[in-house]
This record gives structure tokens, sequence and C-alpha cells, in this order.
């Protein structure tokens, strides 16, 4: 039996490693960029290079499978159009980003007319998860989905995939997701943040690796305050600017449109706001939190 053929497209922090883990679970990955460095060092891992959108699609010997890693909003678009003199009916477009589910509806109307299928993929787990096992929750034509269920199974961890329903919901899902992140980090920043300000002297990292052991709030995120607190005991060298991907903003506004109260997830936004003007502790808790789960950046003092 052949192995399986895909094409990631797009091999930033996430891109990059998922490619790997395809690879490692036999599936044929060739992989483009438009950063020829990043090209030349997945091409060490043994993975087949592109040099264009019509190069990688003349690889495939089948049916062409291709995974877009790319940024949301009009970079997805252009890559599709760029992509699509080069595929035929029945090719399966990916898209693993964090786009906006309107958008991945909008995508699959408009490439169900031409033939080609579109499955919408929350991805979650950050860089780890990405190579070593991902959360993956997709949206689409459910025997699109069927034909390739194998694949999401494989790169993510046990129990970690789920085809969650009709276009676009993989990609709502995953903005819920976010807006929950959102929440819980700001909590965790929150009352990191009061103990900070208090008379006690508090080892932070300990404080965290105790929460993490036995404690109701124990977990990834509470694992990850524990990891940057270990590189930085006060988080001193960086600034409390908390960035955001936009997806706890479409979470509000979407709860908003729908009649439904999400104050928690609407404060932690509005915290992302606040932290673009005063650089406070909470803030280089998140801002570390990101950096640690997803390698985004974080501004230096």
């Amino acid at each position: 039996m052949k192995a399986q053929q895909i094409a990631m497209i797009g091999l930033g922090k996430m891109g990059f490693n998922l490619a790997l883990n395809l690879k490692r679970n036999g599936v044929d990955v060739f992989a483009f960029d438009t950063d020829e460095k990043l090209r030349n060092e997945i091409a060490k891992q043994n993975i087949i290079t592109a040099n264009s959108f019509k190069e990688i699609c003349n690889k495939f010997a089948a049916q062409k499978i291709i995974w877009l890693m790319v940024p949301s909003g009009e970079t997805v678009d252009k890559v599709i159009e760029e992509l699509l003199p080069n595929l035929h009916p029945n090719d399966i477009i990916i898209d693993g980003g964090n786009s906006f589910f309107k958008d991945s509806i909008r995508r699959y109307n408009y490439l169900k007319e031409k033939q080609i299928n579109f499955l919408d993929c929350g991805t979650s787990g950050g860089k780890e998860g990405a190579l070593n096992g991902a959360c993956t929750m997709i949206g689409g034509d459910e025997n699109v989905y069927a034909s390739i269920k194998n694949i999401f199974d494989n790169i993510s961890v046990e129990n970690g995939s789920l085809y969650v329903g009709k276009s676009g919901s993989g990609h709502f899902v995953k903005m819920i997701h976010n807006g929950i992140e959102y929440g819980m980090m700001q909590s965790i920043a929150e009352g990191f943040e009061v103990l900070q300000k208090s008379d006690y002297d508090i080892d932070f990292e300990k404080v965290a690796t105790l929460f993490n052991n036995g404690s109701v709030i124990r977990g990834w995120l509470m694992e990850l305050t524990q990891n940057a607190f270990a590189k930085d005991a006060q988080l001193e060298s960086i600034k409390g600017v908390m960035h955001s991907s936009g997806e706890g903003k479409w979470t509000l506004e979407t709860a908003l449109g729908m009649g439904i109260s999400t104050p928690v997830i609407a404060l932690s936004v509005m915290m992302r706001y606040r932290s673009q003007m005063e650089d406070t502790f909470s803030g280089k808790i998140v801002a570390a939190l990101r950096n640690e789960f997803g390698g985004h950046a974080v501004e230096k003092k």
C-alpha cells in the first residue's frame, strides 16, 4: 500500500512541526514556504521541498491533499487562488490555521463550486503538540473527512481528534477554545500579580509547581507558568505586553451576536488591549505563557 501524500504550505512554528509529525506517521510530506531558510531547514529532516505552488502540486502521484498553515485572512485566500490552477476535482485543501469560521464557510462554498474539497481544522497543543501529538477539531463534508480520518488520528494525541460537523465548525470550536484559553490565562496572571504585590516573599516557580501537583487548578497552563518562572524568576526581561491572534475578540463578538453573556472572556480581551498601554506583572505572565506554548514573540525590556 502506497503512503499517503500531503503538501504542507507554511513552515512557521506550527507548520514545521506538523510536517515532521506527519512524516513520522508514515505520510510522504512535501513542504513549501516563501522563506528559503525554512525550506532548507526542513529539507535537512529528509522532507521534500518545492520552490513554488506549481512544483509542489506536480509532486503528487494521485489525489492532492494540501494542508495550509499560513496567517489567517487575506493570506489564506491568496494561497488558495495561487493553488487553484494546479488542482483537480476532488483534491482536498485543509486550512489548519486560526481562520475565522465565517471565512472558512465562504471558502468551502467557493471551492465547492470548483469541485475542490475544503476542510477547516482547528489545531491546538502549541509547538510541542504539533510535533508530538496535537489536538485537532475538523469541520467540512463528513465523507471527505472520513477519507483521511487516519491522518488526523495519527498526528493527534489519543482522544485528541474529532470531526465536529459541517463547514466552519472546526474553526468555530477552535475559536471558542481560544476564548476559554484567554480567560484561563488571565485568571492565572491576575492571581500571581496579587501574590507579587503582597508583603510575602513568594517563590513563584515553587508556587506554580505546587499548584500543578494535586490542586484543583493543575494543568498544562500551570506547568507553563512554572516553566516561565524557572527561566526568569520575576519575568524582568520581558514587557507585560499581551499580543493576540484575534480569536478571543472573535469569540466575544460572536457571543454578543448570539446574545450570550461571556464576561470573563470579555474582560480578558479588554486586558489584552490594556496591556498595550501599561507594563503590568499579569501582562508579563500572559506574554510568557503565550511564548511558552506557542513560541509567540514577547517584547524584551
